[in-house]
């Protein structure tokens, strides 16, 4: 049974049709700080990186790091 931990973040952008549109990013780096995220996507929405279904993006709605643990209780026998 084995414990695995991951980081990823997320950036939530918002989009002309009025919805948002998240880019995940798995492993930022541990002294990611909120001005480089900011830097990144207001990147982003200047170059038109991303067009949506609901439009371009035109705005940063939010940005978090999230850590997940997972706990495997079960692992099937090895044939």
């Amino acid at each position: 049974m084995a414990v695995t931990t991951t980081k990823i973040l997320r950036l939530t952008f918002a989009t002309a049709g009025g919805k948002t549109f998240s880019i995940t990013i798995p492993d930022p780096k541990v002294n990611l700080q909120q001005a480089d995220a900011e830097t990144v996507m207001d990147m982003i929405i200047e170059k038109n990186v991303y067009i949506t279904t609901s439009g371009e993006l035109t705005g940063k709605r939010d940005i978090k790091v999230i850590n997940t643990s997972t706990e495997d209780l079960y692992d099937p026998p090895q044939l």
